[in-house]
């Protein structure tokens, strides 16, 4: 009989690639690791991983019995919902993961709801860029989570995961205001311009040559930014990589450069240094979590309890319908 822990382990090298990614995220030895898909090989009665220079690669025949794995594993997720549901009563922690805006604006009202409903669950948040939430929530790190992705930084189908729209943002070019946008223009500028341009390019295009805020490499955020400005034509010259809008908004208010921002990284006073104009693309924001536990009761009560605490000026976006 196949042990459903090895084949975890075998699932989450053909995720991460590597003995020593696996052993990493999941908190073993890389000895213990490979030990334990030995022990798997011999279950299974055919070679499963072959070598690789310093490396290693599924064989057809692990490729195959991962795709089983998942299945399993799916399986188990449902069961684990089945009884959590015919125990009645939520109780125990619920590892949720969580990006700072949404942190701040969506998830401590959700938290109070949930915490009248269910005084016996113990939320537990956890802010994490999405871009490592699905290895998080296979490695049994999280049990559910949110999740961003934008117009030019669509979501890659993670197996092993689902997911579950909750809302979507408006993105903003955030300007210095004591700049012009169009020569043309002589009017002072005002704080919010909500009615942007219908030329999406023709609006980043007029600040090609300045300098650029964008979030650090490697997160969703800065990908976005890169690639909204390529679309139109240019590469941003970054000065800045910050990742806490508030932060971005401040330096954009010192004349340090324009960056492109979410509807939820904008919220509070407007600051009349700074001006808003509106954007085409937008940002939409996922739930997020383990094939086949969607039915848990304590995954789909803090679903709920997130919907509810969805400002109103959001749950009218597509993402949220």
């Amino acid at each position: 009989m196949l042990d459903v822990r090895r084949l975890r382990l075998l699932r989450e090298l053909a995720r991460r690639g590597t003995i020593a990614a696996v052993a990493e995220a999941l908190t073993f030895s890389p000895s213990a690791v490979s030990q334990q898909l030995g022990v798997l090989e011999r279950e299974a009665g055919l070679p499963l991983l072959e070598r690789t220079g310093r490396g290693v690669r599924l064989t057809p025949a692990g490729q195959n019995l991962v795709r089983h794995a998942e299945a399993v594993l799916e399986r188990l997720e449902q069961a684990d919902a089945d009884l959590a549901e015919a125990r009645g009563g939520l109780a125990g922690a619920l590892r949720i993961g969580a990006f700072p805006t949404a942190t701040r604006a969506i998830v401590p009202a959700a938290l109070i709801a949930l915490a009248r409903r269910h005084p016996g669950l113990e939320p537990m948040v956890s802010e994490t860029d999405p871009a490592a939430v699905a290895h998080a929530l296979r490695a049994g790190d999280l049990d559910v989570a949110l999740v961003h992705e934008y117009d030019f930084v669509p979501a890659e189908p993670e197996p092993g995961l689902a997911t579950e729209p909750l809302y979507g943002e408006a993105m903003y070019l955030a300007a210095p205001a004591a700049e012009v946008l169009d020569p043309s223009e002589t009017r002072p500028c005002g704080a919010l311009d909500p009615s942007g341009g219908s030329d999406q390019g023709a609006v980043l295009r007029t600040h090609a040559r300045a300098p650029w805020i964008t979030a650090t490499p490697g997160t969703l955020c800065h990908a976005m930014t890169v690639r909204a400005c390529q679309a139109a034509g240019f590469t941003p010259r970054v000065r800045h990589q910050v990742d806490e809008f508030a932060t971005v908004l401040a330096l954009v208010a010192a004349g340090q450069g324009v960056a492109v921002v979410p509807q939820l990284g904008v919220t509070g006073p407007a600051d009349p240094a700074v001006r808003l104009t509106r954007l085409l693309m937008e940002r939409r924001t996922n739930l997020a979590f383990r094939s086949g536990a969607g039915a848990h009761p304590a995954v789909a009560a803090f679903g709920a309890a997130l919907r509810a605490a969805v400002p109103p000026d959001l749950a009218g976006s597509r993402a949220g319908t």
